[in-house]
């Protein structure tokens, strides 16, 4: 079976959104867990941290005092990810090399520069643990409405099976990403759940290519409201007691104010952390205002930065944004996606 794939660039300096997933290569996450509790029945119930959670909520705020990033005393279930780790992720589809380094790059090779982006974020930031993933798009956005008319093409379960067996060999997070075209987050997602309700999977969804107009996807930025985030952390927080999960992991692109629109009426739920990350790509300093203004100014619960190894080299000074550099932003970005 042939596939066809779009690369579609906004009008200003993104490109299309990427999900991965990760995890320790040699322990896995760091989960905030403190002393448990033990049963008469030797069940142990693990224990939320909150102390911890609290001091590093605070940290990732780096000294802002504007009030923006104001802990809210919103902790969630036990095995959280966040913010006791940072994710790296390499984003891409294997069926295309043009898609991101996921797919651009043999397996092995693969493996390798994602592990030393990981050791890179170690040695900058040793108390937040790096840990890798594979941020898979599960859904592509495309050029043709296809045989269902929704200009969205899913890629087959096997797969996504091989991605997750892939991540496996690194202990990896993987992230499945959606580019839904002129479908529903609602019949997206939901043919998702057999892959989501393993503990190493989590989700990313992409506004861009969210076509509410009925337009085809390219033509205008797309967008989520309120509505699609609550259906997409319901679903999400549903799927974690349903099979007993630990806490799931939200990724939401972000480039433009129109992209995500009532971001004001997000309820934070103790079963999912959403992360909105900065997709957007160009010279260092357009990419940082970007995150100013659209993951600083209106927050939501964790920010992520996204790294276009080949456009971002585009402008001048024609080079990448460094750890250290995203280190010293506010908030400082705990999901890191590569491209």
């Amino acid at each position: 079976m042939k596939f066809k794939f779009i690369i579609i660039f906004s009008t200003h300096f993104f490109a299309c959104v990427v999900f991965s997933g990760c995890g320790n290569a040699q322990n896995g996450p760091i989960l905030q867990l403190k002393d448990s509790i033990s049963l008469k029945s030797d069940k142990v119930i693990p224990v939320l941290d909150s102390a911890a959670y609290s001091l590093r909520m605070k940290a990732m705020a780096n000294g802002d005092s504007s009030g923006k990033w104001t802990f809210k005393n919103h902790f969630p279930l036990p095995g959280a990810i966040l913010p006791f780790n940072r994710i790296i992720a390499y984003y891409g589809n294997l069926y295309s090399t043009r898609m991101g380094i996921l797919g651009e790059l043999p397996k092995p090779q693969m493996f390798k520069r994602l592990m030393e982006e990981v050791t890179a974020w170690n040695k900058v930031d040793s108390s937040t643990p790096a840990i890798p993933a594979l941020h898979y798009i599960a859904s592509t956005a495309q050029l043709d409405p296809g045989p269902s008319g929704k200009y969205s093409l899913r890629m087959p379960s096997s797969e996504i099976d091989k991605v997750i067996r892939m991540a496996q060999e690194i202990n990896a997070l993987v992230f499945l990403d959606i580019q839904i075209g002129l479908s529903t987050l609602q019949d997206e997602i939901l043919v998702l759940e057999k892959h989501l309700k393993n503990p190493q999977v989590h989700l990313g969804i992409d506004p861009e290519f969210s076509m509410k107009g009925g337009q085809r996807p390219g033509t205008v930025i797309g967008s989520f409201d309120a509505a699609d985030i609550e259906y997409a952390t319901t679903f999400l927080a549903d799927l974690v007691k349903k099979y007993n999960l630990p806490p799931k992991v939200l990724v939401i692109h972000r480039f433009t104010k129109g992209m995500l629109k009532e971001y004001e009426k997000f309820r934070p739920k103790q079963e999912v952390q959403v992360v909105i990350d900065m997709d957007g790509w160009g010279a260092p300093q357009r990419k940082i205002n970007t995150y100013w203004h659209f993951a600083y100014k209106e927050p939501v619960q964790f920010t992520g930065f996204k790294i276009f190894y080949k456009n971002d080299l585009k402008e001048p000074p024609h080079r990448l944004l460094k750890p250290a550099e995203l280190l010293a932003l506010k908030p400082i970005p705990l999901y890191i996606q590569y491209q």
